[in-house]
């Protein structure tokens, strides 16, 4: 492998991981970081942040038992405020100490590929135009799910909720997820299971907003950040094992179709509210709606197998901008170093 720069010293990585009730996979996640500690590149510090479910005891005692000490600070949060709210909190702590060149976020049910951490690192160094990299990530079984993302709006929602072959295939440029290839390519958003944030986009836009309790809180940060300029880009050089649905059972796909939580459709909605304003956002729900409503007939028509998401339609118009209590947007609170 070569260095970045022969001349050049080592970045600095700061790498924050937040667990709730994922003590054993957080260890398994901090192993998988140890063979970056060799890099020639970069010089990784990890902070563990517990986001008050109880797992600080077995996480401490696994840093005393594998000496990791000097390169793990873990972190008791005296609430559990969710994804963005520890993530922040784990900032702050790092920030107090030193400025890192780069942030590097890994969820507790991933493990990194060797030099996935040195091939972000080195990408941000080689592009100061992308202020958020992400990686390619590898299922359980080893299998490919090469995902980016594309930010969410009307056309998309309509396309979700009809899921008609002809029209899928007609506004296929505005279908969420993109399936990536092989290089690397700009897209407007990316899985915050292995993001990597140019410090300079948290100093412009702040970091994670703490009003979302989890989801949507990536796609906001990426939608901040090219807002002011910064470019987000999906790099598969960067490989990433990620067990999906540990963290969050929401997207386990062994389990089936679940209901989904009220701060999935609290997310959504502030997304939108905030990215479109009030009265698209209310075009977009009535589209969604429209579409979904849409979908669910043809469903009953031609005796399809596949299982909608349960009482999404309820929950979605339950949650809606389209009813005037739930027009309210809390302003924006991060973290700005």
């Amino acid at each position: 492998m070569s260095r970045l720069d022969p001349n050049a010293r080592r970045l600095d990585v700061l790498v924050i991981i937040v667990s709730y009730r994922t003590a054993n996979l957080v260890v398994q996640a901090i192993r998988s970081l140890e063979a970056e500690l060799s890099s020639p590149d970069i010089r990784v510090r990890l902070v563990v942040v517990d986001n008050d479910s109880g797992d600080y005891p077995t996480i401490a005692a696994a840093v005393e038992r594998n000496s990791w000490s000097s390169w793990v600070t873990l972190i008791k949060a005296p609430r559990n405020g969710g994804f963005a709210f520890g993530n922040n909190l784990g900032m702050k702590a790092a920030y107090a100490v030193k400025a890192p060149d780069y942030i590097y976020l890994l969820n507790p049910d991933a493990q990194i590929r060797p030099l996935a951490i040195s091939h972000l690192a080195r990408f941000l160094e080689r592009n100061p135009r992308v202020g958020v990299a992400g990686s390619h990530i590898v299922n359980f079984d080893e299998s490919d799910w090469g995902i980016a993302f594309r930010f969410p709006g009307m056309l998309s929602e309509f396309e979700g909720g009809l899921e008609i072959g002809a029209v899928s295939r007609l506004l296929e440029r505005y279908r969420v997820p993109r399936k990536m290839g092989r290089r690397a390519q700009q897209t407007d958003w990316i899985c915050g299971a292995s993001m990597m944030i140019r410090p300079e986009v948290v100093s412009k836009v702040g970091a994670f907003d703490e009003n979302y309790f989890l989801y949507f809180e990536e796609t906001d940060f990426c939608f901040r950040a090219m807002r002011e300029g910064f470019e987000t880009w999906y790099v598969p050089e960067s490989q990433v094992m990620h067990i999906r649905g540990q963290s969050t059972t929401v997207t386990d796909l062994t389990i089936g179709p679940q209901r989904l939580p009220t701060y999935w459709f609290d997310s959504r909605r502030r997304f939108f509210v905030k990215t479109y304003g009030l009265w698209r956002a209310m075009v977009i729900d009535a589209v969604a709606l429209v579409g979904c409503s849409l979908g669910l007939v043809r469903r009953k028509i031609v005796h399809s197998s596949s299982s909608p998401i349960p009482c999404y339609i309820r929950d979605l118009l339950r949650n809606s901008v389209l009813l005037p209590w739930n027009w309210a947007v809390a302003p924006l609170r991060t973290f700005f170093p």
